[in-house]
C-alpha cells in the first residue's frame, strides 16, 4: 500500500542523492546505500531508499537489438513499455505480458516481476526474459541467463541484486491492436470466482471489477478477450493520456458517497454491455493509463492498495472473510480486481505471482482504522497460505514476508551489499 504514485513529486523520505543515469558505467555515489529506480510506479516503499541514493535509469533508454525472425529485442532497462510497443507493433511483435500501465520501465517489471490479465496463459514478466546484464556495486558486470541463481534473485528482486542495465525479452508475435472481448455482469464472490476461473482457462485476458460495497459485496463485472486481427495506430501506446489531472487541486474527491454513486453506475452500466464485442487493446490492457495522474482523486494523502494471492484451494473461502472483514471496519472500497494466476512456477525467489486468485483492493489513505484493517487481512492471508505483493506494500513486517515467500532466505544470499531499500530494512534487516 501506498500514498504516494508521484513520486518525485511526494517522497515520503528525504533521499541523500538523487543521480539520473545515462551511460551504464557512470560513477555511483560513494557513500551510503543504493537502490535503482525506473518510473516509481510502485504504490509502496520498494521503489524509494530513504537516507540513500536512488540510481535513477530514466536515461538508460535505448534499443539496442532486435532479431526480427525469432522476435527478440535487447534494450536498455530504463526503457518504458509504451515506446517499446510503439515500436514493436507495426513490425508484428508484441511483449506477452504487460501490467496496468503502459509507462512503467522494463527494468521496473523485471524487478517486480509484474503480471498482467493473462497470467495463467503466459505466466510473468520474467517468464520471457531471455537474458539481463548486471552491474554490481563492486564495479562488475554479469550476463545473466536462465539458470543462472543471480537471475532467479534478479527477477522479482526488488533492485536489491545490483543495477539491471541491459534485458532481452522473447516477444510473441500478433497484431496487439485491437482485442475480442466478452462481458458478463457477476451477482457476488462466488459466481464472480467461478466465472473468472472458467474465462481465464478459455479467453488470453481476464479480469473482474468488484463492487466493495453494499449488501451483495462481490457484485461486479467479468471482462475477458482474446487478440484480434486489425490495425491500429502504434503511437497511442506512446502518447500520454487525453485526460491529466495534474493541473487540479489535489482535492479528496474519492469518498464513501461518491464511490458508492461511481459503483452504482458503473453496475447499471455494466448490464448494458453487449456481450461480445471488439475493443481497442490499449485501454484494455492499461486501465491505469485512462487518467493521467488519477491518483490525485484521492487528495493528497493519497490511496492505499491491499494486493494478496490465495491458493485455489483456499480462495474463495478466503474472499469471503476478506469482505466480510471489510464490512465489519466500516471502511469504504473506492476499487476491487480479482485476476486468476496460473500454475507456472514463479521465475525468481521472490516473484508474487503464483497459481490461485489475487485481489487488489485501494481505500482512501486518510480513512482512519485501515491499519487495524490490513492487520486482519494479514490474518486471513496468512491462514489461507497466501502471500502479499511488495510492489503494492509499504506496511508488511518480517513475519508476514517469510510467510509470503519461502525462499527470502536464499534471495537474500544474493542480495548487492550496498544495495538497499526502505521495505527492505523493514522485513529484513
Amino acid at each position: 500500500m501506498s500514498a504516494v504514485l508521484d513520486c518525485w513529486a511526494g517522497l515520503s523520505a528525504p533521499h541523500r542523492h538523487r543521480q539520473v543515469l545515462h551511460r551504464p558505467d557512470a560513477p555511483w555515489p560513494n557513500e551510503g546505500s543504493l537502490l535503482p529506480r525506473g518510473a516509481g510506479r510502485s504504490y509502496g516503499d520498494v521503489c524509494l531508499n530513504p537516507q540513500g541514493n536512488l540510481l535513477d535509469s530514466a536515461g538508460l533508454d535505448r534499443f539496442l537489438a532486435f532479431d526480427p525472425e525469432a522476435g527478440v529485442v535487447r534494450c536498455e532497462a530504463g526503457m518504458r513499455l509504451g515506446p517499446l510497443l510503439a515500436w514493436l507493433l507495426p513490425r508484428g511483435w508484441t511483449l506477452p505480458v504487460v501490467p496496468g500501465t503502459r509507462w512503467a520501465t522494463v527494468g521496473g517489471c523485471v524487478a517486480n516481476d509484474v503480471h498482467g490479465k493473462n497470467h495463467r496463459a503466459a505466466g510473468s514478466f520474467g517468464h520471457h526474459v531471455r537474458a539481463l546484464r548486471l552491474r554490481r556495486s563492486d564495479g562488475s558486470e554479469h550476463e545473466l541467463v536462465p539458470g543462472d541463481p543471480l537471475l532467479a534473485a534478479s527477477i522479482g528482486g526488488l533492485g536489491l541484486t545490483g543495477l539491471v542495465i541491459e534485458v532481452e525479452l522473447q516477444l510473441r508475435r500478433g497484431p496487439g491492436f485491437w482485442l475480442a472481448q466478452s462481458a458478463q455482469v457477476l451477482d457476488g464472490i462466488e459466481p464472480a470466482v467461478q466465472a473468472l476461473d472458467r474465462a481465464s482457462a478459455a479467453q488470453e485476458y481476464a479480469a473482474a471489477w468488484l463492487d466493495l460495497q453494499g449488501a451483495h459485496p462481490g457484485r461486479g463485472l467479468l471482462l475477458a478477450a482474446d487478440p484480434a486481427a486489425g490495425s491500429g495506430d502504434a503511437d497511442a501506446f506512446a502518447r500520454p493520456a487525453r485526460v491529466d489531472l495534474g493541473r487540479l487541486p489535489r482535492l479528496p474527491l474519492v469518498a464513501a458517497p461518491s464511490i458508492r454513486a461511481f459503483n452504482a453506475l458503473y453496475l447499471a452500466l455494466a448490464k448494458r454491455r453487449p456481450a461480445q464485442s471488439r475493443v481497442p487493446a490499449l485501454p484494455f490492457l492499461f486501465t491505469l493509463d485512462a487518467v493521467h495522474r488519477w491518483n490525485r482523486l484521492y487528495g493528497r494523502a493519497g490511496l492505499r492498495q491491499y494486493q494478496c494471492v490465495l491458493p485455489p484451494a483456499t480462495a474463495l473461502a478466503g474472499l469471503r472473510e476478506l469482505l466480510a472483514a471489510l464490512a465489519r471496519s466500516g471502511q469504504t472500497g473506492a476499487l476491487a480486481v480479482l485476476k486468476r494466476f496460473g500454475a507456472q512456477a514463479p521465475s525468481g525467489l521472490l516473484s508474487f505471482p503464483r497459481e490461485g486468485f489475487t485481489l487488489a483492493m485501494d481505500f482512501p489513505a486518510r480513512d482512519a482504522g485501515l491499519q487495524a484493517l490490513f492487520d486482519r487481512f494479514d490474518a486471513i492471508v496468512r491462514q489461507a497460505g497466501g502471500a502479499l505483493y511488495p510492489a503494492k506494500d509499504a506496511r508488511m513486517d518480517a513475519g508476514m514476508f517469510r510467510t509470503s515467500f519461502p525462499q527470502a532466505e536464499a534471495f537474500a544470499a544474493h542480495v548487492d551489499p550496498r544495495f538497499s531499500s526502505g521495505f527492505w530494512r523493514r522485513v529484513w534487516i
